[in-house]
């Protein structure tokens, strides 16, 4: 008997391990991809760090920085799950995993889906703090006070441990007949379906239900919100003052249409059930990229993050006290 099968369950015989195809099958790229890949990495982990330093900055204790911090811890988390399983793959000839480490996989992955599902529910967190600081500027320090601010990101976690554990564990418990080839770089759920030798077709219809429950919900609540920042910065008397005004929430639009783009091309395709090339570099780029760019687009034209961080460095290089320049609100 294959070493990869075991008897079980009736006639069928049950696999007891998958092989990942990774994200390329040419040996002579391994070692190239390796060493992008953990460059990305580096990157992720350095930029949320630095953008998380300086938005501590007691200057910087408004809801905003306070959503991009908690959207920082998101990004490295959602990142530190997948990558280095991906480097090992990469340095290894072979890329088997066992029914009980892919079970384990999925578990984690559970924890990825909820991070991922928490990025949607908090990007629309994030477009509701705009709207309230734009659209009701006298009424903002009362509506998004501290304690506003933890409960929503709060009620962000558990809708999305809620919603994404009864499907994920369902699938954790599936019995697999084979084949046991998975065309991606980690145990992807739709193919893990697409393996099963028993009907998923609930399984199948809960996730597609929660997917129309999450995408375009939080999509909903993010265009609602934009659209009444758009109707107030067009009603505003001078070009400065609109200006101005849209570029406090330019970052966070760049970051919402990478954001929805690829998780929408991605997961509209659920009828595919995954297996093709195309499907693993969109969820590279979901769980990865998107994860790497967040921190740089926020800062790349925010000044008041660049002089945080300057002076945060500064703080902690010096053995005296520094007196920065006020970083005004």
């Amino acid at each position: 008997m294959n070493q990869s099968e075991r008897p079980e369950l009736g006639n069928h015989t049950l696999l007891t391990e998958f092989v990942l195809s990774g994200l390329s099958n040419h040996p002579e790229l391994q070692n190239l991809l390796f060493f992008t890949f953990c460059l990305i990495y580096t990157f992720t982990i350095t930029g949320n760090l630095l953008f998380f330093i300086a938005t501590v900055h007691p200057n910087l204790h408004m809801p905003m920085y306070f959503f991009l911090r908690v959207l920082s811890f998101l990004d490295v988390s959602t990142a530190s799950i997948v990558v280095p399983k991906m480097l090992v793959n990469f340095l290894s000839e072979e890329r088997r995993i066992s029914y009980v480490g892919c079970a384990t996989q999925l578990y984690f992955m559970l924890l990825f889906f909820c991070l991922g599902t928490c990025t949607f529910f908090h990007v629309a967190a994030m477009s509701f703090d705009r709207y309230v600081a734009i659209c009701r500027p006298l009424h903002y320090t009362t509506i998004m006070n501290n304690r506003f601010c933890f409960q929503l990101v709060l009620a962000c976690w558990a809708v999305s441990f809620l919603l994404m554990s009864p499907p994920i564990i369902m699938i954790a418990q599936l019995p697999f007949c084979g084949p046991n080839v998975l065309n991606h770089f980690y145990c992807d759920t739709s193919q893990l379906l697409q393996l099963s030798c028993t009907d998923t077709w609930f399984i199948e219809g809960l996730m597609f239900i929660l997917l129309i429950i999450i995408v375009p919900g939080t999509l909903t609540i993010t265009v609602i919100s934009y659209g009444c920042i758009i109707i107030t910065i067009l009603h505003m008397p001078s070009s400065s003052g609109r200006k101005k005004t849209f570029s406090t929430c330019s970052a966070h639009l760049v970051v919402v249409t990478v954001f929805y783009s690829t998780s929408i091309y991605r997961y509209n395709r659920t009828a595919q059930r995954g297996g093709q090339g195309s499907d693993k570099v969109l969820s590279f780029f979901f769980s990865v990229v998107t994860q790497m760019l967040n921190p740089y687009i926020y800062s790349l034209r925010n000044n008041q993050v660049k002089r945080a961080l300057k002076e945060s460095m500064s703080k902690n290089l010096t053995p005296h006290t520094y007196a920065g320049n006020t970083i005004q609100p």
